[in-house]
């Protein structure tokens, strides 16, 4: 969905938070890490999906590597919750102010609590959704923390074959 007054929004609150990254107005939609990596040419793991879940009752972001799989036991635990699920599309709605597919870190009506997966670290420039299907921020792990007020999200260690 494009959303030109959410794009502004969130352009706003980059500018009030010091952003230090570019925003890039797409002429092609990229509701998926893989359609946003393809066009900005770069890595699918190296695009923030910003991914709303509900928390006992609460919405929470989670800005995860596009190259990676969130498993709600582990949102759990991290959280210390006991209910964890995928917001649907309105509930996202409603705590963004963005709709699904082109959500940001930032620009939203009121903070959201934020996970921040530490596996973004591995690049340079991160990429995360900038409030429309349309637009994209240039961003790093350390700069995404700051301006969100996330917690860093830890890797998950390898699992032994079975």
């Amino acid at each position: 969905m494009i959303d030109p007054a959410a794009v502004l929004l969130v352009e706003a609150a980059l500018r009030e938070l010091g952003h230090a990254g570019e925003v890039r107005h797409l002429d092609t939609p990229v509701p998926t890490s893989a359609a946003a990596a393809e066009v900005l040419g770069c890595e699918p793991a190296a695009i923030a999906n910003s991914l709303v879940f509900v928390a006992d009752g609460v919405p929470v972001l989670v800005l995860a590597s596009g190259g990676r799989r969130v498993k709600t036991q582990r949102l759990r635990a991290a959280l210390g919750a006991r209910k964890v699920s995928l917001a649907p599309p309105d509930v996202v709605l409603a705590a963004t102010g963005q709709a699904v597919g082109g959500v940001a870190p930032v620009g939203h009506p009121a903070p959201l609590r934020t996970l921040v997966d530490e596996s973004l670290g591995r690049y340079g420039v991160i990429w995360a959704g900038g409030g429309d299907e349309l637009t994209m921020v240039s961003t790093t792990l350390a700069e995404l923390l700051r301006m969100t007020g996330g917690d860093l999200l830890a890797e998950e260690p390898p699992q032994p074959p079975s």
